[in-house]
């Protein structure tokens, strides 16, 4: 399968290439250039399309518009409908495009997260996503077909990975504020992307895997590095964990702590 593929060198995107690539499909990345808004990309040959690019400010995504949400909205809402119009008239016959948990929104926290709960968006980004995944489709038919995968944390290999910064921090000593979330591997997602392509589904997709408490995770960090730095206290705060059930029918299994524990040696050689 010939995959055109937005987001190809970005934290996240990268590993959706690998995956695609390692698993046979053959990935034509575009540039931003290539989808801005009012560009509609000539995906000819293409038989699908990943759409995984966001423009944000650097390291958020909720809170990403910083202090521009219409350029936000421009770029991630309006550049993201143009393209999936494109994909279609280029007669590309499937989509997968990368959404978010964030689109649950103003859910309690604590609450369970499954697919037919009716998004309640709290952010821009989350709202961007949510408009997005409704416009997308909202395409779907003559022999054109889609389905959003909505995404937790993604973490994984390579430099500028999301536990930099807190790595780094926790080997100097420095206090870390304790806190619990969802997290899921690249690699992971990449097969979730992958198996999305070659299916006929529509509609959204929860992606999600382990609830990490940082004293968790830091305590594996000291066990590699010999560090002696105090270990943040436990989070007892409720976290609202993602079903999975749909991907999960079609045969996705997430690969669990394995995943965080193969990572870990090399996550840490990228920490300043």
């Amino acid at each position: 399968m010939k995959v055109a593929l937005t987001g190809a060198t970005g934290l996240v995107g990268r590993f959706i290439a690998d995956g695609l690539r390692a698993a046979g499909d053959t990935v034509v990345p575009l540039s931003r250039p290539e989808y801005r808004l009012g560009d509609r990309p000539d995906l000819s040959g293409c038989d699908a399309l990943v759409h995984s690019a966001l423009a944000h400010v650097p390291g958020r995504y909720r809170g990403g518009e910083g202090d521009d949400p219409e350029g936000f909205t421009r770029a991630n809402l309006d550049g993201s409908l143009a393209l999936f119009e494109a994909a279609k008239v280029s007669g590309v016959g499937r989509v997968t495009f990368l959404s978010t948990r964030a689109v649950y929104g103003a859910y309690p926290p604590g609450t369970t997260l499954t697919e037919d709960m009716p998004p309640r968006p709290d952010t821009l980004y989350g709202e961007v996503k949510w408009q997005a995944e409704q416009a997308l489709d909202a395409l779907c038919g003559d022999a054109f077909s889609a389905a959003s995968i909505r995404a937790t944390g993604v973490y994984g290999e390579g430099t500028g990975h999301k536990w930099e910064g807190l790595f780094a921090d926790f080997q100097a000593g420095r206090p870390i504020q304790p806190r619990r979330s969802t997290e899921l591997h690249g690699a992971d997602l990449a097969r979730a992307v992958h198996l999305l392509l070659h299916r006929t589904e529509t509609g959204v997709f929860n992606a999600s895997d382990i609830l990490l408490d940082r004293r968790d995770l830091l305590a594996r960090v000291a066990a590699l590095t010999g560090g002696t730095s105090a270990l943040p206290e436990a989070s007892d705060a409720p976290v609202s964990e993602m079903r999975c059930d749909r991907l999960r029918a079609l045969g996705w299994r997430p690969s669990g702590w394995q995943a965080l524990d193969r990572a870990l040696p090399d996550l840490l050689k990228t920490v300043p």
